[in-house]
């Protein structure tokens, strides 16, 4: 089997099992488990259609980290539950859904999965450190646009898709970048700057849109030719644009680095081969999942990760 390396984006796939699978799944003792048992079951799916031979959880150590914030304030600002000065903000997070992140760590660990975040990062900067870096082809799974800058034909670099379901996932390549936004991966980091995103809290350029976003790029092809061109009175650049761009200076000097994500993190060293199963973890799933009322899930992700002779 050929290797290739598989890229969890932790958050954004657990999210989606909290919401996808009812909550009326739960432990004896009256704790949610669907978040639990749904992320099994994308891990199972994952594994056994993708043939990944490295899996990688990337986890938010830092789901909004104070640099970026620092920079455009508004980020992320709508989902703090709480601030924390000089440490990590709290993040709107179900209930229910919180006292299921210490499962999963504890499932993930038992199954062999590879957790992997970083100090003042998001898992989208681990994500991008390890496609940049990987010397196989890789796979990012994700529901979030942003990772669509990572995608790369010439390094194998593919985005699973996720954000319209697990029976309808969409492996993204440059061709698809290109098909959907009008813009090659490559530009896709300068292509939200200039649309924005208001899940992220970013305003954007305000009067720019997607179609003219893309226009934009296409015609200059990247953020700084665009601003040379607003300064430039000989670019062919209509007043309104001009203004438009000269009118986002502070905004446009700042956005790419948040928007950006970081591809040269230290993350040591570590080993994501998948491994089957010897007997004694084979064990302690069986013994979490009868605990957790993890059912079939359980099963599956077993299954697709397999066991070893001696298990």
């Amino acid at each position: 089997m050929t290797d290739r390396l598989m890229l969890l984006d932790t958050a954004s796939l657990y999210f989606r099992a909290f919401y996808g699978v009812p909550d009326s799944l739960r432990r004896a003792d009256g704790t949610p488990v669907n978040a639990v048992r749904g992320l099994l079951d994308i891990i199972a799916r994952l594994v056994t259609d993708y043939e990944p031979s490295h899996l990688v959880a990337c986890w938010d150590d830092d789901w909004r980290p104070q640099w970026r914030v620092d920079l455009i304030p508004s980020y992320k600002a709508h989902r703090v539950a709480e601030v924390v000065p000089a440490g990590v903000d709290v993040e709107v997070t179900p209930d229910p859904l919180e006292a299921q992140i210490p499962m999963i760590r504890d499932v993930l660990a038992v199954l062999g999965v590879t957790v992997v975040g970083a100090a003042e990062h998001e898992a989208d900067d681990v994500i991008g450190t390890l496609a940049t870096g990987a010397s196989m082809p890789v796979d990012v799974v994700t529901g979030d646009r942003d990772l669509f800058q990572l995608v790369d034909d010439a390094h194998d670099v593919r985005v699973i898709y996720t954000a319209r379901g697990m029976s309808k996932l969409e492996v993204l390549t440059d061709v698809s970048v290109v098909g959907r936004y009008g813009v090659l991966p490559a530009q896709y980091a300068d292509f939200a700057v200039l649309r924005g995103d208001a899940s992220d809290g970013l305003p954007g350029v305000a009067g720019i849109g997607e179609k003219t976003a893309a226009s934009l790029l296409q015609q200059f092809g990247d953020l700084d030719s665009l601003i040379a061109a607003a300064a430039d009175p000989a670019a062919p650049l209509s007043a309104t644009m001009r203004a438009k761009v000269s009118g986002a200076a502070d905004y446009l000097a700042v956005a790419p680095t948040v928007v950006e994500v970081v591809r040269d993190l230290d993350l040591g060293e570590f080993d994501a081969r998948i491994r089957p199963l010897d007997a004694a973890r084979a064990a302690e799933l069986e013994r979490l999942a009868a605990e957790w009322n993890l059912g079939g899930s359980a099963e599956r992700a077993l299954r697709a990760i397999g066991t070893s002779d001696a298990a």
